[in-house]
């Protein structure tokens, strides 16, 4: 049995996790910055419910603490709490940036901080965390969030290495367009900084999304049932692909990354010393 530590457990991803790790017999702490919200949803002597609010460090301190005098242990921390931070980038103010990278970057950075030391107590662990494809793709009209998703790309692949010689290990899972509320009211933000240059683009933008919403090809559950796999792997990969658009994706970028490399190859072996 293992004991799971999710965050953002209130909806999308992390709920759909913590319900596939519930099924599968495990432990849950599942946290929620309105925790009121899951209470009504999940239930069982397995199950933590607790505030935190990932931009808080005594929040963080408060909920590792209680989950690990619940449970004793944390097998597998689920960095899921983020949101969605759209429009062109000169269409955020700087507040609005800071709010993405505060949440969706450093607040994955102290939780994480705050469950290691537990994991290497113990000599064992599992880091998911959950990026994008966008990750990996970055879009136009979303270039603030996908700069989020990326920095946890560099940062998870390296802490996997690090990890390595206390035997826990790092996972980046990467989804494609799931049918979460990812694009609700609710969910996403778009750009507080008004430009008449940019507004054409923004209203197209808009319309874009929202047509978009509860339209998406993938199956939340199905994501929740996969990652619970996931852990169970001897040898899990570094990063994982989830969903048809996102692996291929990561085909996509392999393939345009290839391309670019091979037709500037002589300009980028030009700058060695010559000997």
């Amino acid at each position: 049995m293992k004991t799971w530590f999710i965050t953002g457990a209130s909806r999308g991803f992390g709920l759909e996790i913590a319900r596939a790790a519930l099924a599968a017999g495990d432990q849950v702490v599942a946290t929620a910055r309105k925790p009121q919200q899951l209470e009504s949803v999940l239930a069982g002597d397995r199950l933590l419910v607790l505030p935190l609010d990932v931009t808080d460090e005594l929040s963080i301190r408060s909920a590792v603490d209680r989950a690990v005098q619940k449970f004793t242990r944390i097998d597998v921390l689920v960095n899921n709490a983020g949101y969605g931070q759209l429009g062109a980038f000169e269409q955020l103010s700087a507040a609005a940036i800071d709010r993405q990278f505060a949440t969706n970057v450093f607040g994955v950075f102290a939780v994480t901080r705050a469950i290691l030391p537990v994991m290497r107590e113990q000599r064992s662990g599992h880091v998911l965390t959950v990026s994008s494809i966008g990750g990996l793709l970055s879009t136009p009209g979303a270039s603030i969030y996908c700069a989020s998703k990326f920095a946890l790309e560099g940062w998870s692949e390296g802490l996997s290495g690090e990890l390595k010689q206390f035997d826990i290990k790092a996972t980046l899972i990467e989804p494609g367009a799931f049918r979460t509320d990812f694009l609700d009211a609710t969910s996403v933000l778009h750009g507080d900084v008004l430009i008449p240059d940019y507004e054409a683009y923004r209203k197209t933008l808009q319309a874009t999304f929202d047509g978009a919403n509860y339209k998406q090809p993938g199956d939340p559950a199905r994501l929740g049932e996969v990652v619970v796999a996931l852990v169970q792997s001897k040898e899990p990969p570094v990063r994982l692909a989830i969903g048809t658009d996102a692996y291929e994706g990561v085909l996509t970028r392999a393939s345009r990354d290839r391309e670019l490399a091979d037709e500037w190859r002589s300009v980028s072996v030009s700058t060695d010393f010559s000997e």
